[in-house]
């Protein structure tokens, strides 16, 4: 299977401000990682975050990537070149932290309109373009079980103030509303083992899941080691990935989360979620 980005699809990101990177995980590969997403050790795990109409959204987030499928999933070949195939090589890539989105039927509430640097900016983390996510469909993810939406090139824009919503954090809406006048509106549609690659700047939400179908995703965030933050505590940010080859997600089977930093929810927590 051919993972490489095209020059095409590089092109399309610093344009866009995203681009889908279609198959970029088998059926077999996408089918063992939801295995995982439903395991006791990442379902115990997960936090509870409520939209301004009190839905319910659940999530699970850990810093550092182990020897778990997710781990191999983040830290595999193709991950770590296509991220430094759009961030560039200044530096080398680091993992932030991963997180598993549990966006239910009929209650998996909506996410505001916001920018991942809106929040990682207040970590202290000094170069938005050092930093990147990468969301994998585990579930097919469609407008009517409120998939992602982008304002497309609005990463140009550079980052807006952010500001309570609910449990979450939005951005100033007044500068949303003028994003929404001249840039365009995407859906992103995806079908399991697509891959998102999406800037840290562009505007994205979801809206709150009414069918009767899960969307379940898990969401990568890299930073470039360069990249130093001074508010922020997990370090695994700066340490360059180890990486291991592609076809070890498949030989090792599902392997479990054990032992994994995961993140806390206090009461003063909010955190960056799709």
């Amino acid at each position: 299977m051919h993972y490489q980005l095209t020059q095409e699809e590089q092109q399309a990101y610093h344009r866009d401000g995203y681009v889908i990177k279609r198959n970029f995980f088998s059926n077999e590969e996408t089918n063992l990682l939801y295995q995982l997403s439903i395991d006791d050790t990442v379902i115990g795990n997960s936090m509870d975050f409520n939209d301004q109409s009190g839905n319910r959204t659940r999530l699970t987030l850990w810093f550092t990537p182990g020897d778990d499928s997710f781990g191999l999933m983040s830290r595999s070949e193709r991950m770590v070149h296509a991220v430094a195939d759009l961030l560039g090589t200044e530096g080398d890539v680091c993992h932030f932290h991963s997180k598993v989105m549990q966006k239910e039927p009929k209650v998996g509430g909506a996410w505001e309109w916001h920018q991942d640097y809106g929040y990682w900016y207040k970590n202290g983390f000094l170069y938005p373009e050092a930093m990147i996510s990468v969301m994998i469909a585990l579930t097919e993810a469609t407008k009517e079980n409120g998939c992602l939406q982008v304002l497309k090139g609005s990463h140009k824009m550079q980052r807006f103030e952010h500001g309570f919503a609910g449990e979450q954090q939005g951005a100033d809406m007044d500068f949303v509303h003028a994003a929404e006048k001249v840039c365009e509106l995407m859906y992103v549609e995806l079908q399991p083992g697509d891959a998102l690659f999406f800037h840290s700047n562009i505007l994205h939400r979801s809206a709150a899941n009414t069918s009767e179908k899960s969307r379940w995703s898990i969401i990568s965030a890299y930073n470039l080691s360069y990249n130093i933050p001074f508010r922020e505590k997990n370090m695994s940010c700066i340490q360059p990935i180890e990486k291991v080859a592609d076809s070890k997600l498949l030989e090792s089977g599902v392997q479990k989360l054990v032992d994994a930093d995961f993140l806390i929810k206090e009461k003063e927590i909010t955190l960056h979620v799709k």
